[in-house]
């Protein structure tokens, strides 16, 4: 059995030592936000936090984390699922009010990212934005969308 602490709970899991986050978050705590794109690190859609950096989940396997603190897009919101927007966490607030998911797989793991770089970086510029969401990729092609609303959400959290 392997310990893991996720979401501010401690875990205990049967699974070998080179199992990758990802499918312990989604197989073994059944924490589903968390997605798989690529497998290999490339596409960010995994991205979680680990001890407040983010994180490809696919790569990492879970013999690594040992005693550090694993944060997953179902902890940022205050509420559960189905609340009103300003229930959520700022990114998330802001990634509706600006419109940015369409089909939306990869939105979790940008997310999760753009949370880490406003928790280290209260005022980010468009190249610190670009800088950290780098390999964050979106099908779509939001990716003014998910600049605007990284900008929208640093805004709320420092109270503009």
């Amino acid at each position: 059995m392997l310990k893991i602490h996720v979401n501010g709970q401690s875990h205990e899991v049967d699974a070998s030592p080179d199992t990758p986050l990802l499918w312990i978050l989604r197989d073994h705590l059944h924490l589903t936000g968390t997605k798989y794109g690529c497998g290999v690190s490339l596409c960010g859609a995994c991205t979680v936090h680990v001890d407040g950096k983010a994180t490809r989940s696919c790569a990492i396997p879970i013999a690594a984390i040992g005693n550090q603190k694993v944060r997953t897009i179902e902890d940022l919101a205050t509420n559960a699922p189905g609340a009103e927007a300003t229930d959520y966490h700022p990114a998330q607030a802001a990634w509706l009010a600006e419109d940015v998911a369409q089909c939306g797989y990869c939105q979790s793991g940008q997310i999760m990212a753009a949370v880490a770089l406003l928790d280290s970086n209260p005022a980010p510029t468009d190249a610190d934005i670009d800088s950290a969401m780098a390999g964050h990729v979106c099908r779509c092609g939001t990716y003014q969308k998910i600049r605007a609303a990284i900008h929208r959400a640093a805004k709320q959290q420092r109270g503009i």
